[in-house]
C-alpha cells in the first residue's frame, strides 16, 4: 500500500471488507475499474473483480454469491442511468438495497443528483485520488455494518 493511500477498516468479525467491482454494459474500457480494484487492494480491501460487460443481472448475483459489502461499477459507455436503475431495482428485489453501491467513470455533474436518488452513495470521476476514494468508501462501510440485515 502506498504510504498515501489509508488502510481499510475491519468488518466486526474482524475480516475484510469485501466488494465487487464491475464493468456493466457494453464498454469495454475497464482501465478505470482496475485502477479502483488496486487501489482498494493495496488498501487492505477483499476484492472481486466481474469483468467486463456483465448485465446487472450478473453484477447482482455475483453480489450475493460472494457475500460483498459494497459493489462499485465502472461506466464510460452513457447509459449510467439506464444501468444503475436496473441495478438498484434488482439489488431491492433481493433484498439487498441497503449495500453501499458506487460509481466511477465519466458522469455528467448533472446526472449525479438522480444517480443518489437512485440509490448511489459515491459518484467518483476521473482524477479521484485514492486517498478520497478510500476514505469516502470507509464512511459508506462503516456506517453499512450497522444498518446490514442480521
Amino acid at each position: 500500500m502506498s504510504s498515501d493511500t489509508p488502510a481499510s477498516p475491519r468488518r466486526p468479525d474482524g475480516g475484510r471488507f469485501r466488494i465487487l467491482i464491475a464493468k456493466p454494459g457494453l464498454d469495454g474500457h475497464d482501465r478505470g475499474a482496475k485502477y479502483v480494484a488496486n487501489v482498494l487492494r493495496d488498501a487492505g480491501f477483499e476484492v472481486i473483480y466481474t469483468g467486463i460487460r456483465r448485465t446487472p443481472e450478473q453484477i447482482v448475483r455475483a453480489a450475493l454469491q460472494e457475500d460483498v459489502d459494497a459493489i462499485g461499477i465502472s461506466l464510460l459507455s452513457g447509459a449510467h442511468m439506464t444501468l444503475v436503475a436496473r441495478l438498484t431495482g434488482l439489488l431491492a428485489e433481493h433484498g439487498a438495497d441497503h449495500l453501499p453501491l458506487f460509481v466511477g467513470g465519466v458522469i455528467p455533474e448533472s446526472d449525479i443528483p438522480e444517480l443518489k436518488a437512485l440509490g448511489v452513495c459515491e459518484v467518483y470521476g476521473p482524477g479521484t485520488s485514492a486517498r478520497t476514494l478510500v476514505e469516502s468508501l470507509t464512511v459508506h462501510l462503516e456506517k453499512h455494518v450497522h444498518e446490514r440485515p442480521a
